[in-house]
């Protein structure tokens, strides 16, 4: 899986620790820009979700699995989904690498209940 990352992807990591802040972030930053395909807790049951073939990713479990590598996530999230055959935007015009890697913070924590 990891295998087609670009290099510009391939040693990326996330400079971000599960702190509460970071997660409260990628939190907020989820619910904008994921849940309405993803699904409030990652499980690909987002209200858009009806409508797309394939059905998004159930990110819930995929982001705690070894192939999940940081790069591959960042690489996921910030191009078209063309290069997973699927309808999933690029983010990189949208979000900041920053905000980017708190989403990926929120996902990696296991989509906590906002406090």
């Amino acid at each position: 899986m990891n295998q087609g990352v670009p290099s510009a992807y391939q040693r990326a990591r996330n400079p971000f620790q599960a702190t509460e802040s970071s997660v409260r972030s990628g939190a907020a930053l989820y619910r904008q820009n994921c849940a309405s395909c993803h699904g409030p807790r990652g499980l690909g049951n987002g209200m858009a979700a009806r409508s797309l073939e394939p059905s998004p990713a159930i990110l819930t479990y995929f982001v705690q699995s070894p192939m999940a590598a940081d790069g591959y996530l960042m690489w996921a999230i910030s191009e078209e989904g063309a290069n997973f055959g699927t309808d999933m935007p690029a983010f990189k015009h949208t979000l900041s690498r920053s905000e980017i890697w708190k989403i990926i913070t929120y996902m990696r924590a296991g989509f906590p209940e906002p406090r």
